[in-house]
């Protein structure tokens, strides 16, 4: 059985369809990439996956469960998490303090805990902390955890949205064109920690239009 497994899938604005009876697969442990040009849907494609438009037409199955209907939380606690074409970062707060928020789907702590903070929550805390600096040294960005994410350098951002990702605890990473803006050497880094992160067990689903890194 595949990890995702798209069928039918289908979706309209208006008069304009921008996915039309798609079918494909993601097998686990795989990379798998999407390549077309500006407007073919493929961002749209992401989009239906992780709940945030809901499809006219068709099914989506992650790890042998309907995924069509639950909106994006939910699916980021089943396993899929995503970056974006345009990076989306909590500017204002710092490098570690973003990968920490990437965590919250995977804590324990309401609204009362976050009031009155008892040892379980701090406790809880602590390893979210010692959790987001693992994710960080993975990212090469951990002697940059204090400074504000706003500050750093473009790809230093791309990989920051990356590790708050991978804070997820993924199954599946859902990368949208991750080399955008990147120099040459920002690519070929790129390139490095996607097979790192193959390696690690992580399954990879990306757009990208640089072809070196969709073959590499």
């Amino acid at each position: 059985m595949a990890l995702l497994e798209v069928r039918r899938l289908t979706k309209h604005f208006g008069g304009l369809t921008a996915v039309d009876r798609l079918d494909f697969h993601v097998e686990e442990g795989e990379v798998l990439g999407m390549i077309g040009p500006n407007g073919a849907g493929k961002t749209t494609v992401f989009n239906l996956i992780t709940g945030i438009y809901p499809p006219d037409e068709g099914e989506i199955w992650f790890n042998g469960q309907s995924l069509v209907g639950l909106r994006p939380h939910a699916i980021t606690e089943r396993g899929i998490a995503r970056t974006f074409q345009t990076i989306r970062l909590f500017r204002n707060l710092t490098v570690m303090e973003n990968v920490m928020a990437g965590r919250h789907c995977r804590t324990r702590a309401g609204w009362l805990g976050a009031i009155v903070r008892p040892r379980s929550q701090r406790e809880e805390e602590q390893r979210i902390r010692e959790e987001a600096a693992r994710h960080l040294r993975f990212m090469g960005l951990y002697e940059q955890r204090a400074e504000l994410a706003k500050n750093l350098p473009h790809g230093d951002q791309r990989r920051l949205e990356i590790a708050r990702a991978l804070a997820t605890d993924p199954q599946l990473l859902i990368l949208d064109e991750p080399a955008a803006g990147l120099n040459e050497q920002e690519s070929n880094e790129l390139m490095a920690l996607i097979s790192r992160l193959r390696d690690s067990g992580i399954t990879i689903f990306l757009i990208e239009h640089d072809m070196k890194v969709v073959m590499g």
